[in-house]
């Protein structure tokens, strides 16, 4: 298992890494209500550990497009007793929170990653928050919340657009103290963007990645929209617990790209696939490296 820990900052580690799902929450797209109960989110979590996954993302708030806000109360209700169990297991844990205060408490239980689906846009302080604990942090490119966030799609051209705003998102976090290194960031696929933004912004893997050499890039496909749309039968879309397969094949399409991580709900065929692409890259790195004209240069 590749080092995801505090010292470990390589952009591009030997293996993609697979950052695990667990959504304690009653309505998320995906799997809403499967892992509500804590004692079966610890259950999965544990398993998705089994099968691979190098961290785990726990949510206790969903974030699909049109969903209302949780209480605070309630989402620490909800991540706590299972970011303590994972924690005890040694289990490099993430909590997707856009909350301050939510950050603090599942810092001080042993969190080493915030993944901030709003990149400090909702809640500036959880910015301070994170620079004084020193932990990672995941900013993602951000417009607005999910009940408004899909009429926030104007750009004049999205892939440049995203990698400018992104930036600037990059800058508020430097600003208030983060140190770079700690920065990952996240082009927000299916976060005020239609599909023809997702695939374009996919498309652009290089362009956003180049963008950011410096920094570790996180690619959160899994099970969206966007490719139920492209997996529908008779104008009905796949349903999102039937959209492993694609989410697979995008996950190796970022390997092949040299991506630093992509967060799944489904982890052992991800992982998989990021083994063998793995093993693909140094294979072809150990050839080049031998051969005569890449040797006389």
């Amino acid at each position: 298992m590749i080092n995801v820990g505090p010292a470990n900052t390589n952009p591009h580690p030997a293996r993609t890494l697979v950052m695990g799902v667990v959504n304690v929450t009653p309505n998320s797209f995906s799997d809403g209500g499967m892992w509500a109960d804590p004692e079966a989110a610890i259950r999965h979590a544990r398993d998705l550990v089994i099968d691979g996954a190098d961290i785990i993302d726990v949510g206790g708030e969903s974030t699909r497009p049109g969903a209302k806000r949780t209480p605070e109360d309630e989402e620490l209700r909800r991540v706590l007793p299972v970011v303590n169990a994972l924690v005890a297991d040694g289990v490099t844990v993430s909590v997707d929170t856009m909350r301050a205060s939510v950050a603090k408490a599942v810092i001080e239980a042993g969190v080493t990653i915030v993944n901030d689906v709003s990149g400090g846009k909702a809640e500036p302080a959880i910015l301070d928050v994170v620079a004084d604990a020193g932990v990672d942090y995941v900013l993602m490119h951000w417009r607005g919340q999910s009940a408004t966030m899909q009429n926030l799609v104007g750009y004049d051209d999205v892939v440049a657009d995203v990698i400018s705003e992104t930036s600037q998102q990059v800058d508020a976090a430097i600003a208030a103290g983060i140190d770079r290194e700690r920065i990952i960031v996240d082009p927000g696929i299916g976060f005020s963007k239609t599909v023809e933004h997702n695939w374009q912004l996919i498309d652009a893997v290089d362009t956003f990645q180049d963008a950011f050499a410096d920094l570790r890039v996180l690619w959160g496909v899994s099970r969206k929209r966007f490719l139920g749309e492209l997996l529908a039968q008779n104008g009905e879309d796949r349903p999102a617990l039937e959209r492993d397969a694609s989410t697979m094949a995008l996950s190796t399409y970022f390997a092949l790209h040299r991506a630093w991580c992509v967060r799944t709900h489904e982890v052992r065929a991800n992982r998989d696939a990021m083994e063998t692409i793995a093993c693909l890259l140094a294979w072809e790195s150990a050839h080049l490296s031998k051969s005569p004209i890449v040797a006389n240069r």
